[in-house]
């Protein structure tokens, strides 16, 4: 579990909440039914309008990646590669293909496969570089969810303040009420402003940071197999991707 971003969030609204107290604003001031439901319903209506089904259930599941991502050790990878290699000058490429059936991740298993094959390794290259940008343009479309969901919150947010103001004038008569009424109108700004820049942007950003690191690996995934395909020492395999590493 990813303490930072926990901690991240935590830091971000209490920081909120204590300059309120200074201020010497009441929490209850900031808690409003229905400013919350204009917000958080209208940015969900907008976005699941302009987002494809498989983009919202994609983004919804790599909601889990802002505190839990996906596992990402290169140094392991790397090491795997590299007995891979060892594993397949001394037995050959079918060495491999024991190996390759319990991988369980269906990118690296086809990659391994395809080497076992005895594929050319232009078109190992080629083939994997397809698969790997497909998922890394499905991860980073799913990442902008959340972007469009901190686009549009605000501008949902100022909405609420105006249908809110709509319902203060309508009560000019009783000037004692609308003082009240116009802070409570405010309230569904804050809402849009603040789950804007403290939640769904930054968790966009986080994502699309992660989604680049996972299109490395698989970049650097590729190129040992390309070595492995080409018999290269697993020597000079390990200080290749090595060096891959220290220069991006």
């Amino acid at each position: 579990m990813d303490i930072v971003a926990i901690i991240g969030v935590i830091l971000a609204f209490s920081a909120i909440l204590l300059g309120n107290a200074l201020e010497g604003g009441q929490l209850a001031a900031l808690l409003d039914a229905p400013a919350f439901i204009i917000v958080v319903g209208g940015t969900l209506g907008a976005v699941i309008l302009q987002t494809p089904w498989l983009n919202l259930v994609r983004a919804s599941r790599m909601f889990a990646w802002v505190v839990k991502p996906p596992e990402l050790d290169i140094d392991k990878e790397i090491e795997r590669l590299a007995a891979w290699s060892k594993t397949a000058r001394r037995e050959g490429l079918l060495g491999l293909e024991n190996i390759s059936q319990g991988l369980k991740d269906p990118f690296r298993r086809k990659g391994l496969e395809l080497v076992v094959d005895g594929i050319d390794p232009h078109t190992i290259r080629r083939l994997m570089e397809v698969d790997s940008q497909a998922r890394t343009d499905s991860d980073l479309a799913a990442a902008n969810v959340f972007k469009s969901m901190g686009g549009y919150a605000p501008t949902i947010g100022i909405l609420g303040a105006v249908i809110g103001l709509i319902q203060v004038l309508g009560n000019l008569a009783d000037p004692n009420e609308l003082g009240a009424g116009i802070a409570t109108a405010f309230v569904a700004t804050i809402y849009g402003v603040g789950f804007a820049n403290l939640l769904f942007l930054p968790i966009a950003d986080r994502l699309r940071t992660q989604v680049i690191r996972y299109a490395g690996a698989d970049d650097l995934f590729i190129e040992g197999l390309i070595a492995i395909a080409d018999g290269e020492h697993p020597r000079s395999v390990e200080m290749r991707l090595r060096g891959l590493v220290a220069g991006s």
